[in-house]
């Protein structure tokens, strides 16, 4: 049986143009890497449900608890669409998404974030918008200078300034975007300040096992029977790369044990990385995307493509 990241690789372009990026993006050289993503991807996650009504969004309108699995899946099916589809589909699937989040929003039930924050909440609040982009953003960046290199302050902001389009895509007004990566760096410091608005609740503490300890039956169903108990380590580097006051907040463990194995894994990891297969260490939507721009001869777009088309026509 395929698993549901190999299936990635079954969609069809429906367009052979490089996408909204395009082949010589920083974030095209960044998110092809399978085991940034394994890191960064549940590092977000934990970030997002750290706001207290992006938590309750994903209660109330989220299988999450039942089927951790599709969640993640579609997550990162969305996410490499956007960074590696061509421009229809990243196009496509950002008006998708919008559409969804019109419906998305309620009453907060946990009684810290409803006197913080209000008595309802919903996922077209840009305030929110932007803060789920730069988990996205920042977690990408993080784990890269974990996993890869440090990324040098030239490669950091142009990353930076090609996902602003993207951004603006989904909905968060340019008052509320950073226009450089210092800014950026100085809103992240905002949120989580102390007395910022970035404070897991009882409910998203109640989810972090659920993005962290995600049960195998639906990926590999022939290890359905594997307490989560025993991989939960693999993830330890995401936890590691936290905030260290969202760590504890979200009762997160992190000691001598897990700092260890984390070690283990990402040394391993770069120590291995020069000779591990592209096959293994690429994911397979960005390989998809190397043999659509090949077939078309594309060479070289230029690193902000995005600039040119993200916003939905």
């Amino acid at each position: 049986m395929r698993s549901p990241l190999s299936r990635l690789d079954a969609t069809a372009a429906s367009a052979d143009d490089p996408g909204l990026y395009g082949p010589h993006s920083e974030a095209w050289r960044l998110n092809r890497e399978a085991f940034l993503l394994i890191a960064a991807g549940p590092r977000a996650l934990l970030l997002q449900i750290a706001h207290p009504l992006v938590a309750e969004g994903v209660d109330q309108h989220s299988d999450f608890r039942a089927d951790p699995w599709r969640r993640l899946q579609g997550t990162l099916r969305s996410y490499l669409t956007v960074v590696y589809g061509s421009t229809s589909q990243a196009r496509a699937e950002i008006r998708r998404l919008n559409l969804l989040h019109r419906e998305i929003g309620g009453p907060v039930h946990d009684r810290e974030a409803r006197r913080r924050h209000g008595a309802t909440y919903t996922a077209r609040d840009p305030a929110l918008s932007m803060w789920v982009h730069a988990t996205l953003v920042d977690s990408t960046l993080v784990a890269a200078d974990a996993w890869l290199e440090r990324l040098a302050r030239e490669r950091r902001e142009r990353y930076y300034e090609e996902t602003r389009p993207i951004g603006r895509a989904f909905g968060i007004p340019e008052s509320l975007l950073p226009p450089t990566l210092a800014g950026f760096d100085a809103y992240l410091e905002e949120m989580l300040a102390p007395d910022g608005p970035i404070h897991p609740s009882a409910t998203a503490r109640r989810l972090a096992p659920y993005v962290l300890q995600p049960p195998l039956g639906p990926v590999v169903p022939a290890l359905g029977w594997l307490p989560s108990a025993t991989y939960r380590w693999t993830m330890w580097p995401a936890i590691g790369l936290l905030p260290v006051r969202v760590r504890e907040e979200l009762g997160l463990s992190w000691g001598p044990v897990h700092r260890a194995v984390s070690a283990w894994l990402v040394g391993g990891f770069r120590l291995w990385r020069p000779i591990v297969p592209i096959s293994l260490r690429w994911m397979p939507r960005a390989r998809a995307a190397d043999r659509r721009v090949a077939r078309r001869g594309v060479l070289s777009t230029g690193a902000g493509t995005a600039a040119r088309s993200a916003e939905p026509g």
